[in-house]
């Protein structure tokens, strides 16, 4: 398949509706296909009622919906049981479930919580404030700088007192992807859980619990083209089992008497109030889109195409500065770079003049760019998808170039 055109790109209305945009930023949210923003309508036109509180026709088709979303979720994840699908508003809220309301059935007092330094801060200030809770310690594993974890960084940091793993799939920085198995093995060899970030990896690969090892695993329904608002974590039936809810109310109960009450069985007792029922079915319809009309091999081949031309030609740059493992085909969608001597929010600036849009600032990830020494703990990303074209690419680089004469004067 190449790259000059996308055959999908006519599917999504703000694309198609703005030509003159290069849109190079799916990794912080996709744009959405058409049959998503119908889908959200749909609902609202065909079925707006709420879910699980009323016996009338409306609220069972509604009901229904989402527990055929909630299948849906399990059969991309490879999930043996969709019940163990919990719906939040997205990835932090998922992590910030996990460790508020799992660390404290198993984090006591100089235990360790062992994390990458690669780690968006959804998945590091979570674990910050769980171990300050708990007077555990908080570890973390360094890769080398191409973001290789080395067994020996493993097998080191990851021992007797590590009760929780947790790691992104994907990092929204290096791009590349973390030996999340091999993690798992050794959290596992030791009693400890792992859970993972998967919300730059269900958008652009084949993601599978079993495989993974994982114990519990996050994603956003908005970076996997489905509508801002809805999170998924995944876990394990008996670790659900064991943590109290973070949220209450509505819902999330069995029964409530003057003093105490009875929680609701996993998943509803995590998901207290009313749910973006509405947003929750559209995201069904992202992931089919997503699986079905294109399919998740098409968009890993696409993306891989994409990153390998994007690197070739920023290569060629040299005022540019690559951050990340040398090796395009590691890159899943992500690029970050910098333009030497430029801050990258004058970089970002200059090239939205232009239509094309990057990322720029410390992409959440602020211990990441200290580690690697980033000036200004900043940094440009440009980050592919699979409605990208060529061109997207070609305008970046000219873009760059116009960026680089601005502040240095044309040869």
């Amino acid at each position: 398949m190449g790259i000059e055109k996308s055959p999908w790109r006519a599917d999504f209305p703000l694309l198609a509706a703005n030509p003159e945009i290069a849109f190079l930023d799916s990794a912080a949210t996709a744009q959405r296909p058409v049959c998503v923003l119908d889908a959200q309508r749909r609902f609202y036109e065909t079925m707006n009622a709420n879910p699980l509180r009323g016996l009338y026709s409306l609220s069972v088709e509604a009901t229904a919906a989402i527990a055929a979303v909630r299948a849906q979720v399990a059969d991309l994840i490879g999930a043996p049981d969709a019940r163990d699908v919990v719906f939040t508003r997205n990835t932090s809220e998922s992590l910030n479930l996990v460790a508020k309301s799992f660390s404290p059935c198993v984090l006591t007092p100089g235990d360790e919580v062992a994390i990458t330094i690669m780690e968006h801060h959804s998945n590091l200030i979570p674990w910050q404030e769980a171990c300050r809770a708990a007077g555990a310690r908080l570890v973390y594993l360094y890769p080398k700088k191409d973001g290789t974890l080395a067994d020996a960084e493993i097998a080191e940091k990851i021992g007797p007192r590590t009760r929780i793993v947790s790691a992104a799939h994907v990092s929204n920085v290096m791009g590349c992807e973390l030996p999340i198995r091999h993690l798992a093995d050794a959290a596992h060899a030791v009693g400890a859980v792992m859970v993972v970030d998967a919300a730059q990896s269900v958008p652009h690969l084949r993601v599978d619990v079993n495989e993974l090892g994982a114990d519990f695993l996050a994603f956003s329904g908005h970076k996997a083209l489905g509508p801002m608002g809805v999170g998924v974590l995944w876990g394990k039936r008996e670790l659900l089992e064991q943590m109290p809810p973070m949220l209450t109310g509505g819902e999330m109960i069995d029964s409530v008497r003057e003093q105490d009450a009875t929680w609701a069985p996993v998943p509803e007792k995590f998901e207290a109030g009313t749910q973006d029922a509405a947003g929750i079915y559209a995201t069904g319809a992202a992931l089919a889109y997503l699986t079905k009309a294109v399919g998740i091999d098409a968009v890993a081949e696409r993306e891989a195409a994409l990153v390998s031309y994007a690197w070739e030609r920023l290569e060629g740059l040299g005022f540019v500065e690559l951050i990340g493992p040398a090796d395009p085909a590691r890159h899943h969608g992500v690029i970050s770079f910098n333009v030497r001597g430029v801050h990258p929010h004058d970089v970002a600036s200059i090239l939205d003049a232009s239509g094309v849009c990057i990322r720029a600032g410390h992409h959440c990830a602020q211990p990441l760019l200290a580690w690697l020494g980033v000036e200004n703990l900043a940094c440009c990303r440009a980050s592919l998808a699979f409605y990208n074209e060529k061109s997207d690419v070609d305008r970046l680089v000219d873009g760059l170039s116009q960026v680089w004469g601005i502040f240095n004067g044309s040869d």
